[in-house]
């Protein structure tokens, strides 16, 4: 599967430590694999799943065979402004 990073997560991506865009690139592998792998669950409530990364939380949606990380943040922020 194809992972692509929407313009608001690539922004707050590279504005992260080197350790936590390693730790993040990592995840990403795991997701794009066949079936994809990590911390994976359905969002409750709305559309799309999570990631879990230590404590950031990657929000994405699948579409046919490409996955869209469409916001990445700390896990006591990323859903409020939902």
């Amino acid at each position: 599967m194809i992972v692509e990073l929407s313009p608001k997560s690539k922004k707050y991506f590279d504005g992260l430590d080197s350790s936590i865009q390693n730790r993040i690139k990592a995840a990403l592998r795991k997701l794009a694999q066949e079936p994809p792998q990590g911390d994976v669950a359905a969002l409750s409530g709305q559309d799309g799943y999570r990631l879990r990364v230590g404590k950031y939380r990657l929000l994405f949606d699948k579409l046919n065979d490409k996955i869209i990380i469409y916001d990445i943040g700390l896990r006591g922020q990323i859903y409020k402004g939902r």
